[in-house]
């Protein structure tokens, strides 16, 4: 997935929403370009593993503590 602002870090919670999806996901590790990597930032592709179904237009939202 494509960072579009901000920025991600392992340990970083994730939303996905989708039309069928709606999960959270802890990331555990993270490539850009088959490397794993610590943080992105926006404007970097990135790979992570989750444990449902991601789609193509699914929207991904970092949960941020208050």
């Amino acid at each position: 997935m494509k960072v579009t602002e901000g920025h991600i870090d392992v340990g970083d919670q994730l939303h996905f929403v989708g039309h069928t999806t709606d999960f959270t996901e802890t990331v555990s590790s993270m490539e850009v370009e088959h490397k794993k990597v610590e943080h992105a930032e926006a404007g970097d592709e990135i790979a992570i593993q989750v444990i449902d179904r991601a789609r193509e237009h699914d929207q991904v939202f970092r949960i941020v503590a208050d």
